[in-house]
């Protein structure tokens, strides 16, 4: 699965505002925004030190360049960025490999929208290796290109991933809706200049322009999309 090679046609709903659904990954489509802090502490605890609970919500949602680099800077872990790279995806892997939870709605939402063709992407700030070991829980037949956060100049919250996966799709930002759960996500897709639907999974996110914020994904289907994209005409 590449970011650049849709492998799915693009189709859009003839009279609808929406042209494509962007989809974050982790904590939006799979349970797995604890995994990474669990793996972040226990990389940790095997260096010598002890995560603060509250740095993990400086953490989450972001690129991993960014969040290995807090960690380091905040603990002072004789180790560089590369290194822990590694550790941390090898850790997180390690443990998607045991169980790789979907959260509530989101079989039933990629489902809907592969019914009715509508263009979907999944976008993440997790490293390509990542994205292609949870895509084949997801079903890789549900989107029609994925990016990574290791494949873009700069990643989330900088708009570059949802401006990819847009061009990519060939179609406009301000027509897709995105589906994030971290302030960081949404900060990216409206950066973008898409319409957000917010489902926070670890800090609160405040409703706004552009943005809806739902308590769970199951209230969320084409209908919804659909709706929420007619409301900023």
């Amino acid at each position: 699965m590449t970011s650049t090679v849709p492998a799915l046609g693009t189709r859009t709903a003839e009279g609808s505002a929406l042209q494509a659904v962007l989809l974050d990954m982790d904590g939006t489509l799979v349970d797995t925004e604890g995994f990474w802090w669990d793996v972040e502490v226990e990389v940790f605890a095997f260096l010598g030190h002890t995560l603060d609970d509250s740095w993990r919500h400086v953490v989450v949602g972001g690129p991993m360049t960014r969040s290995a680099g807090f960690l380091i800077e905040a603990t002072g872990a004789d180790i560089g960025l590369a290194e822990l790279t590694v550790l941390l995806n090898d850790g997180f892997e390690d443990r998607i490999d045991l169980a790789l939870p979907l959260m509530p709605g989101a079989a039933r939402l990629l489902a809907e929208l592969s019914e009715y063709e509508i263009p979907t992407a999944l976008v993440s700030a997790s490293h390509r290796r990542i994205i292609d070991r949870v895509l084949t829980t997801l079903g890789p037949q549900h989107f029609a290109l994925s990016v990574a956060g290791d494949e873009v100049p700069r990643t989330k919250p900088f708009p570059d991933p949802y401006l990819a996966a847009a061009a990519g799709l060939g179609v406009d930002p301000v027509r897709c809706a995105v589906v994030e759960d971290t302030v960081t996500g949404v900060a990216a897709a409206e950066a973008a200049g898409c319409r957000v639907v917010a489902v926070p999974s670890v800090g609160p996110i405040t409703p706004a322009a552009r943005r809806t914020v739902v308590p769970s994904l199951e209230v969320v289907d084409l209908s919804f999309l659909h709706g929420v994209m007619t409301e900023m005409r």
